[in-house]
């Protein structure tokens, strides 16, 4: 039988079992091949939305600090270093300095200092002479006024105000170093880091290849010679390879529970985990775009959604029913299922729910005789296309006739943010903290606010919930915001999903964290038991 571990102990014990309980069996050598589900748009971390790319190359870079890689969620006190070697906040707590490691070299040879750290954040912050295409980071650091440098081995970070989750910021997958003398351009194309992997080559649609960095910072690290994503968009097609050996690994947090029990009936050796992602699918409506400009409309489409219906058809019931933050225990500061059901749209009668929905259509024109034609937008990847399916089937019941756009990846994103959709099946992170999702998916101006939504009282929460240092009274600052934003029918969520991993059971070292997709895939200290 395959292993499907849902609950955090057995997996941590899993981890254990992986690494530290093995240690004097670890062994050198070997490629690691991990299955790509879709091409990304280029191999920058920090340029663009680019979550695939950021997950693809997180061994070729290091952070400051990191999530330890074998916790199974992303908190503070899972914090270790990396190319810091300590860090201390000042007695007000805005000033967060630290110390840096000697004798660090990028991939081309050049010595790392604190230029690299300053240059990095001087990017993100759109105040160095360098620029991102586009600087999605940006709003996560809305609250970083500068950062400088004392030496070579020193580096300060000083905030506007205090902000005491500020270094779960720094320790995410997508806060990598980047170096001052390689320009961002440069990086889209061809990544230079520190870490354990050196980036070879990416063919689009083909392949990424890493390779071992054998001058790395860490004695006697990484174990592999190299890593390599062969990309296959579909996912029958990945695990009959996997299934036949083609690969080691089959892309973290990609596989359905059907798709699950395909591997399970073929490959019952392989060891299998299914856990929340610490993202959510939620329905995007173009705001500005008339007749969705109209709050009775957005609130009747939201009013349609049978959200466990989403979960036992697509997902054979892996799947978790809350709003914006990742609902417990996995996700640390969600709203609790008492006070999730009395959101406006989240009443489980679904029948009352959407004879609601229908007179608000019929009182705005809409009935079985006139429907309203739309058109809905999704990512060309199965749990996507299948969402935007059922999407469509129960938006029918309201009035409302939709067609089905799918959209390539490495465009999906660019033509979001231009606002160029009208209806979408979307996705965006709903933890591990509510500091790197709040104002960035729902600030005014925010680089990633996909429809647009300003609301100055919701700015005010927001700010209110990354000052507070007191994780009780920051809780209900957020059931506050979670309860305002389904009033406003901001994106209702559908699902929190879960998906599952596969990997052969020689391949040592894995951890998939409940709560973030992003911060577990440095691979520098995986093995091959061959």
């Amino acid at each position: 039988m395959i292993r499907v571990i849902r609950n955090v102990g057995a997996a941590t014990a899993l981890a254990l079992a992986l690494t530290g309980g093995t240690a004097a069996a670890q062994e050198s050598g070997g490629v690691l091949r991990v299955h790509l589900w879709d091409s990304p748009p280029s191999m920058s971390v920090l340029d663009g939305v680019n979550p695939l790319g950021a997950r693809a190359l997180m061994p070729v870079f290091n952070n400051l600090v990191m999530f330890d890689q074998h916790a199974k969620q992303s908190r503070l006190d899972a914090i270790v270093p990396d190319l810091a070697t300590s860090w201390a906040w000042n007695e007000d707590g805005i000033e967060l300095t630290f110390r840096l490691r000697h004798g660090v070299k990028w991939h081309d040879g050049r010595p790392f200092t604190a230029a690299d750290v300053k240059c990095t954040w001087d990017l993100m912050l759109d105040t160095g002479p360098e620029k991102l295409r586009i600087n999605t980071h940006k709003s996560w650091y809305k609250n970083l006024e500068q950062v400088t440098t004392n030496g070579d081995d020193e580096v300060t970070f000083r905030l506007k105000r205090p902000q005491p989750a500020f270094l779960l910021l720094i320790a995410d997958g997508r806060s990598p170093i980047y170096p001052c003398h390689v320009p961002p351009a440069q990086m889209r194309q061809h990544a230079i880091g520190t870490g354990p992997f050196k980036f070879v080559d990416f063919k689009p649609n083909e392949s990424i290849k890493l390779t071992r960095n054998p001058d790395y910072w860490k004695p006697g690290l990484p174990y592999l010679d190299g890593i390599e994503y062969p990309i296959i968009k579909n996912m029958s097609t990945a695990v009959l390879a996997f299934v036949s050996g083609k690969f080691d690994m089959i892309w973290p947090y990609s596989l359905t529970a059907p798709l699950l029990k395909d591997v399970q009936s073929q490959m019952p050796q392989a060891i299998c985990e299914m856990t929340p992602t610490g993202v959510n699918g939620h329905l995007l409506v173009n705001r500005d775009k008339p007749p969705f400009d109209n709050l009775d409309l957005r609130r009747a489409m939201a009013l349609s959604l049978d959200r466990k219906a989403f979960i036992d058809i697509l997902d054979q019931g892996q799947g978790d029913i809350g709003a914006v933050m990742q609902p417990p225990p996995e996700g640390q500061w969600g709203m609790p299922p008492e006070l999730l059901k009395d959101l406006p749209g989240y009443d489980p009668d679904v029948a009352k729910n959407r004879t609601e929905a229908r007179q608000i259509m019929q009182k705005l024109g809409y009935g079985s005789d006139k429907s309203l034609p739309i058109k809905v937008s999704t990512r060309d990847l199965p749990p996507f296309r299948n969402a935007a399916a059922l999407l469509i089937d129960q938006l029918k019941q309201i009035y409302i006739d939709s067609e089905l756009e799918i959209i390539d990846t490495s465009l999906y994103y660019p033509k979001i943010l231009r606002k160029d959709f009208i209806v979408g099946v979307n996705a965006q992170l709903s933890g591990p903290d509510p500091d790197p999702v709040l104002d960035l998916f729902y600030g005014c101006g925010s680089s990633v606010n996909w429809d647009g939504y300003c609301n100055p009282e919701v700015d005010k929460l927001i700010e209110q919930q990354s000052m507070e240092g007191d994780a009780g009274r920051r809780k209900q600052i957020l059931w506050a915001i979670e309860r305002k934003l389904a009033e406003d029918v901001v994106r209702p969520i559908i699902q929190h999903n879960r998906f599952a991993t596969c990997w052969q059971p020689y391949v040592k070292g894995p951890t998939m964290m409940v709560d973030s997709i992003h911060n577990s895939d440095r691979r520098e200290d995986w093995w091959l038991d061959k």
